[in-house]
């Protein structure tokens, strides 16, 4: 039997002097001129990497705790021998500025201070020029998730003085999972470029430092092709459509989901200063399962998705990232969970709410 061909099959290697080209795209996505990094795995392994560079006996770290994310990290940090403080929003919530600034002025020693920008698993958005200000002017180096908000998310790390940035494609990009990055500032750098350090490991940063430092060319490894020509090509649309542009319709579809759930009434989880714009979030009414809610939508070919982590298992995430951030989503995505809620036997009004949604991009 002839096996079928497969473009797939027999992929051509990635050419290995267009990965620092790839690094320097990636870094004026970000607006920055510190050193890119990039990471042949998804972006946890990338968050990994970070907290295993930078751990050490005697380094103490703030870990803000707003999702499972968060816990990991601060998990990592303390495998590696640092003292680890972490401060834990309320479940499901951003954490408060002011939490912040008791936990500063309480342990002046820190040096690390990570967080996650914005959270996909409930919704909600980090107050994160407000903490990188506080951090930059006690000289405290800054770790940001933001795995789930470039693109949806205004984000310039030379601006905001962030000094490690972890970013995914996958998301707000509309790129490939397998493949990550990350920004990496000199004062960091003097944090993990130590005798000690992690080498010769997919989760040492020394060892891509060296790949930086070469000039580029092959990366550490053996580096998977499709996954670098998917980013490749995300980046090429990314760059055609602009970033601003893509952040601004990312605004535009969590305004447009919001106006339109509450026309039919629904409870937002988080005020819209304090929501993502990759997916807006509702507590269902008592008495409805969010399971059945999930389910009837999928049923007419909408995807709704239940929130994670602690404090969330009452909640329904409204997906509008990357190619979902169009009116044709948002508006389907609305007018799934008011006929879900009618099926309950909870009023909506799917008129209202669909002018709402309309009117937002209409206007």
């Amino acid at each position: 039997m002839t096996e079928a061909w497969n473009p797939l099959y027999g992929a051509p290697v990635y050419p290995a002097e267009r990965h620092a080209t790839l690094a320097r795209r990636i870094g004026l996505l970000l607006k920055t001129d510190n050193d890119v990094l990039l990471v042949q795995a998804e972006a946890v392994v990338a968050l990994e990497a970070v907290a295993t560079s930078l751990a050490k006996p005697g380094l103490s770290a703030f870990n803000i705790v707003t999702s499972p994310y968060g816990g990991w990290f601060g998990q990592w940090l303390r495998r590696g021998g640092a003292t680890v403080i972490d401060i834990v929003a309320r479940p499901g919530r951003p954490i408060e500025v002011e939490a912040i600034i008791a936990a500063l002025d309480a342990n002046p020693g820190v040096r690390v201070l990570a967080l996650v920008h914005a959270e996909s698993a409930s919704g909600i958005l980090n107050p994160l020029p407000e903490i990188a200000a506080l951090a930059r002017a006690r000289g405290i180096v800054t770790v940001v998730d933001a795995v789930a908000s470039v693109g949806g998310h205004a984000l310039d790390v030379a601006g905001s003085g962030i000094d490690i940035a972890v970013i995914g494609p996958q998301k707000a990009l509309g790129g490939p999972a397998g493949v990550s990055a990350l920004s990496v500032s000199p004062r960091a750098w003097e944090l993990i470029l130590r005798d000690d350090a992690p080498r010769d490991s997919i989760l040492s940063l020394v060892d891509l430092k060296a790949w930086v430092d070469a000039g580029g060319g092959a990366l550490p490894g053996t580096p998977a092709p499709l996954e670098f020509f998917a980013l490749e090509a995300s980046l090429d649309r990314v760059e055609a459509e602009g970033i601003e542009q893509i952040v601004a319709r990312h605004e535009r579809a969590a305004s447009a989901s919001r106006a339109g759930l509450a026309a039919l009434g629904a409870s937002l989880w988080v005020p819209a200063e304090q929501a993502s714009n990759l997916v807006t979030t509702v507590s269902v009414p008592s008495g409805v399962e969010s399971s059945s809610v999930i389910g009837f939508s999928a049923g007419l070919g909408v995807e709704l998705t239940p929130g994670v982590g602690a404090g969330s298992s009452h909640l329904i995430r409204f997906n509008h990232t990357g190619p979902r951030a169009t009116f044709q989503t948002v508006l389907a995505n609305v007018v799934a969970y008011g006929a879900a809620l009618r099926r309950a036997g909870f009023p909506a009004n799917i008129a209202a709410a669909s002018e709402a949604v309309t009117k937002t991009y209409s206007g």
